[in-house]
């Protein structure tokens, strides 16, 4: 970025230096009788060097104390020294003015006052004030282009630090996902297993069934479960089979309805997001002595999914709070949608619902 920021000042000087050729070449060709004379030109560059030395020690040497070191004291006060050693050279290399002639040679006969019959007295011209408008004028463009190097500087150092930030915060975002797919993981597969080890009891071809499901799910999270999105279709797929192991251990009494599109579009979604909003379903909607339920319905809207999940509350369950995975996952959604998703969860007294609404990402 530094190599930027001496560009922009290599091509400002560039072009300052080039205007009085320009100027003087704009006028030959004009006005026939003005000449092309390298003179006048040497007269204003040399003008130009003492500006442009004052900026090469102000871009390289002062202004880091202030924009790098934060010492405003030291700045100001070395700029103030450099104005007033400025204004001495300024005052002190003024040209000065012809020197007068011989008196008796020169000087015109003074007047008479007709009235008196005697001369009027001769007015000398007033001196020169120590800082003329000149000088005035030299030490207000110093300032505007101490000024304007300090601005250049600021704004290509916020720049360099809003970036470096935003490199930070992308990689502190992967590595709180990563770090909240490896909590996803263990606990979705643990609640599998437990499913799969109370089939096994009551119906081993029914398991054997179950872990070949559970082979494809494992697929699915290893080697998709890493990356930031996978196509809908997967995700609804991986949802149906998991939905499929558990409708195995449970009995007429346990009523689950699962909706899902037809047709899919071609979009993604953050794997393993709303399988944990499922698997609360299960944890604490179903009871072993009474009836209850268990609807999961996913749709497509104007390229949005609406994603809703509404269960009963087992009697144990009711006084629960919920776990890490529910926890975990609002956290994804801060993480990947900021404030573009919308997420209402309603605990009232025997049913438990979340209604999901986020964007697809084509």
């Amino acid at each position: 970025m530094k190599r930027q920021e001496n560009i922009t000042y290599l091509v400002v000087w560039g072009l300052l230096f080039a205007s009085p050729l320009l100027s003087l070449y704009i006028r030959t060709i004009s006005d026939s009788g003005v000449t092309f004379d390298w003179t006048e030109i040497f007269i204003v560059w040399r003008k130009f060097a003492v500006y442009l030395v004052l900026f090469l020690v102000h871009n390289f040497l002062i202004a880091p104390l202030l924009v790098q070191r934060h010492r405003r004291l030291t700045y100001f006060s070395i700029v103030a020294v450099v104005i007033a050693v400025f204004t001495i050279y300024q005052c002190s290399s003024r040209p000065t003015p012809p020197n007068d002639p011989p008196m008796a040679m020169s000087r015109p006969a003074m007047p008479i006052d007709e009235d008196f019959d005697r001369p009027m007295p001769h007015h000398a011209p007033p001196p020169p004030p120590i800082v003329g408008e000149n000088d005035i004028l030299g030490i207000a463009v110093l300032i505007l282009m101490f000024g304007a190097n300090l601005g250049i500087k600021i704004w290509f150092r916020s720049r360099d630090d809003r970036r470096r930030l935003e490199q930070l915060e992308r990689e502190n975002l992967e590595q709180q996902l990563e770090y909240l797919r490896y909590q996803i993981s263990p606990h979705f597969f643990m609640n599998t297993l437990n499913n799969i080890h109370a089939l096994v009891e009551i119906d081993p071809a029914k398991a054997q069934e179950t872990i070949l499901e559970l082979s494809k799910m494992m697929r699915f999270v290893l080697y998709e479960g890493n990356k930031q999105g996978v196509p809908l279709s997967k995700e609804m797929e991986f949802i149906r089979t998991y939905v499929k192991l558990m409708q195995l251990r449970y009995t007429d009494k346990v009523r689950i309805t699962l909706n899902l599109p037809q047709a899919m579009p071609d979009a993604q979604i953050p794997p393993l997001l709303l399988i944990t909003f499922i698997e609360n379903a299960f944890k604490h909607g179903v009871s072993y002595q009474h009836e209850s339920f268990i609807e999961v319905q996913v749709q497509v809207e104007a390229g949005s999914l609406c994603f809703l999940c509404r269960n009963s509350k087992a009697d144990a369950s009711k006084k629960e709070k919920g776990g890490v995975g529910l926890a975990n996952v609002r956290k994804r959604l801060d993480l990947l949608y900021q404030h573009g998703y919308a997420l209402h969860i309603s605990d009232n007294a025997d049913v438990y619902s979340v209604e999901l609404r986020l964007p697809l990402k084509p």
